[in-house]
């Protein structure tokens, strides 16, 4: 702010413009203070004096009541926007317009009063003519509630979907947690009419309380159900035990996987009687398995053995190919398959590699009688020699059209049926040749 000092006044003018000024201009230039500080207000009839302000600068007091004027400048012009805006009911607008003609003629404030109170005057006729848009607000208002209503209706019908559809759940802790969660989430949606809220709550209410009342009765069964299953567990300890000193491996080891499925199926009992259960029934297992293990470890110099039996014998196996006689192949194949089959026990995947091997040389010798079967075949012999004599026919057929067509003069024709004998020559040739193979 700059000060101005004249003969017995001192006029504030300020540097910034006032949220006022964009409605009436500056109200300052309508005010100014006297040299013993009492304010005075420029208007149409005269200077008036507003007041002072005992203690303070001639700025400050001229700004306090420059705030004064803005106060009630700023309030005509949200007047003017509300009812514009259709947000005023118009008859709270007329009582609204009263009040600021009233407070504009008792306002002892700095600024331009006459143009303040025009403002004020011009405010009433644009509440007959605004009427329309505070009836289209107050439908637009009521279709957004009724909208909210229609949202809120389907949250909360999602949320009675959701608990009926969990009310035959078995998963009783996942379940129970999910409808608590919904419980919290009914409890924090909107209220809608009682009657529709009633019927809703009643559903979602009735689902909790059919989900609870199936929970308890699964809970005051279940005791019985683990005794049940604690009996089926001991009678599987017993069997584990009386199998546990057997020497038949691989019938006892089958038994074994039987009893652990069926300990499985059993189901879970009380927790600490399962673990005291399964300590004995693994105790069984492991002993039965452990000695099974030092047997095989026993038996790992006879698989040696026996591995090096195989590749000897394979040697001579696989030297049966190539062969020209197949019958004798085919004997010599069948001696030395018996004593392959002979030998014990090796490892099983050196075993499988073997067996290829030998699988390999037997697949050779049975290719070698299928080829030999095809050759000998009179009904597939009959067939070559029939496409030879088609083929033969066709050739003769294209060649007498050949000289006929070289008669008449048409060597077009000619060269075609020619064309078409040479192609069949060459199939014919290949037909031979199949043909062949029969004799």
């Amino acid at each position: 702010m700059t000060e101005q000092i004249n003969p017995g006044s001192i006029n504030i003018t300020p540097a910034n413009a006032s949220a006022a000024s964009a409605l009436i201009g500056d109200p300052s230039k309508f005010g100014r203070v006297a040299e013993d500080g009492t304010v005075y207000v420029r208007t149409p009839e005269g200077e008036k004096a507003v007041g002072s302000y005992p203690g303070k600068t001639a700025e400050e007091a001229l700004q306090y009541f420059v705030r004064k004027f803005e106060a009630l400048a700023s309030e005509v012009a949200l007047t003017a926007a509300r009812i514009t805006s259709g947000a005023m009911v118009p008859d709270d607008a007329y009582e609204a317009v009263k009040k600021l003609r009233q407070q504009v003629r008792e306002l002892n404030g700095v600024g331009d009063l006459a143009a303040l109170a025009a403002s004020v005057d011009q405010i009433e006729p644009l509440i007959e003519g605004h009427r329309e848009a505070y009836e289209a607000k107050k439908v637009a208002e009521a279709a957004v509630k009724a909208a909210r209503r229609e949202q809120v209706m389907v949250e909360k019908e999602k949320i009675v979907s959701e608990a009926e559809s969990l009310a035959l759940s078995e998963n009783w802790k996942v379940t129970g947690d999910r409808l608590k969660t919904l419980l919290e989430e009914w409890k924090s949606a909107p209220r809608l009419d009682k009657k529709v809220d009633g019927e809703l709550w009643k559903r979602f209410s009735a689902s909790r309380n059919k989900f609870d009342k199936r929970r308890r009765t699964h809970f005051a069964t279940l005791e019985e159900t683990t005794a049940k299953v604690s009996a089926a567990k001991k009678a599987l300890v017993e069997q584990a035990s009386k199998l546990a000193t057997s020497t038949d491996w691989v019938a006892t080891a089958r038994a074994f996987k039987t009893l652990m499925d069926q300990w499985k199926a059993a189901g879970r009992g009380k927790p600490s009687e399962d673990a005291k259960l399964w300590a004995k029934f693994k105790a069984s297992q492991d002993h039965f398995f452990t000695a099974k293990n030092a047997d095989l470890e026993k038996r790992e110099v006879s698989m040696v053995a026996n591995l090096a039996k195989r590749e000897e014998l394979i040697v001579q196996i696989e030297a049966l190919v190539p062969f020209t006689d197949v019958k004798a192949a085919k004997n010599s194949f069948r001696e030395l398959s018996r004593s392959w089959e002979k030998i014990g026990i090796t490892h099983r995947d050196k075993r499988a590699a073997m067996d290829a091997r030998v699988a390999k040389v037997e697949e050779a010798i049975k290719s070698a009688e299928a080829e030999i079967w095809r050759k000998t075949d009179p009904a597939a012999k009959a067939r070559a020699a029939d496409v030879v004599k088609q083929l033969s026919d066709s050739i003769a057929n294209y060649e007498k059209i050949a000289a006929k067509s070289t008669s008449a003069g048409n060597a077009k024709k000619a060269q075609e049926a020619l064309d078409s004998a040479a192609a069949r020559k060459v199939w014919l040739a290949e037909a031979e040749k199949s043909l062949a193979e029969f004799n």
